[in-house]
């Protein structure tokens, strides 16, 4: 692969995130000579040179050729690789109709306004992928867990009884293996409702980059469930509403993929980098959600409570 295509397939992946480094570090660079492409007419001035050990991206315009994101993933215009405050469409400047101020009380009224639409507590999320599970079942009701899945969402759910948290709900994908998981965990944490959701069921939810050849769904299928996830990220991941007094802690029971794809979306990373990641059978992910809009990932997969032996990723 020539130089310049690396450095244009560099700026394609970068184009399809929300974060655009200008320079990334390199080792020596290749001498100038015979690999390099002439400049048309010879008179061009030439670029300025990077400084030693960093390699220039080209310019944005580069990676207009790179193919767009799916029309349900917004991209704020102009923040370049800033962190977009409204994510969540929550902010509170959002919220209210700035043309509609009283003339006598003025920007009092506003700030009153404001306050009224800021949330106040902070929102805990923990991201739990089912236990193991029976591969060879050909409907949904026959992929019941294994004996070791079993094992695992007790030691998944002691876990969670050990923080001393106060949870308010167990969320769940509706397809067997996350309901017998739900279960499993939901005896040690007593008196926690729990709510059954079509939302969290495991699909194919954006093409990933870089592709994989073991596993290829049809377009239909990312056209499918690529939208019932970003509904699902919609739904449920955001900032606590403003009348939430008190910080809430929640669990949700899913799937790999719906974990791997939210992640990326609520740190605001190219969702098409959610097959980089990998996530143990039962583990635990925990997203923090602060007032002002602010995402936090206290940790990723952890199955760190669970005995070697005990460890799979089916």
């Amino acid at each position: 692969m020539s130089f310049r295509r690396a450095l244009a397939l560099a700026a394609c992946g970068l184009a399809g995130g929300s974060v655009l480094f200008s320079a990334v570090a390199v080792g020596k660079q290749p001498a100038r000579g015979g690999d390099a492409e002439p400049r048309p007419g010879g008179s061009a001035a030439a670029p300025p040179a990077a400084p030693p050990g960093l390699l220039l991206l080209p310019p944005a315009a580069a990676a207009a050729s790179c193919p767009p994101a799916p029309g349900w993933i917004e991209r704020p215009a102009g923040t370049g690789g800033f962190w977009d405050s409204n994510w969540d469409r929550r902010e509170p400047l959002a919220l209210i109709n700035l043309k509609k101020k009283n003339e006598e009380t003025g920007e009092e009224e506003l700030a009153s306004r404001l306050n009224h639409c800021k949330a106040k507590a902070t929102r805990h999320i923990f991201l739990i992928r089912h236990s193991q599970y029976n591969l060879d079942g050909r409907a949904d009701k026959d992929r019941t867990l294994t004996p070791l899945g079993r094992e695992q969402a007790e030691l998944t759910g002691h876990r969670l009884a050990s923080l001393g948290l106060k949870f308010d709900q167990i969320i769940h994908s509706s397809m067997t293996r996350a309901t017998e998981t739900t279960e499993i965990i939901s005896k040690h944490l007593p008196g926690v409702k729990k709510i059954s959701t079509d939302l969290l069921r495991e699909g194919a939810p954006i093409e990933p980059d870089p592709p994989v050849s073991h596993w290829k769904p049809e377009a239909v299928q990312y056209y499918e469930d690529g939208a019932r996830i970003e509904a699902a990220f919609r739904n449920f991941i955001h900032r606590a509403d403003a009348k939430q007094e008190e910080d809430s802690y929640e669990i949700f029971v899913c799937h790999a993929n719906v974990i791997r794809y939210i992640v990326c979306r609520a740190l605001q990373f190219p969702p098409e980098g959610w097959l980089r990641m990998s996530l143990n059978n039962g583990s635990i992910t925990h997203l923090v959600i602060r007032p002002n809009g602010r995402v936090a990932l206290r940790t990723l997969g952890d199955t760190g409570f669970m005995p070697p032996d005990k460890i799979t990723r089916t």
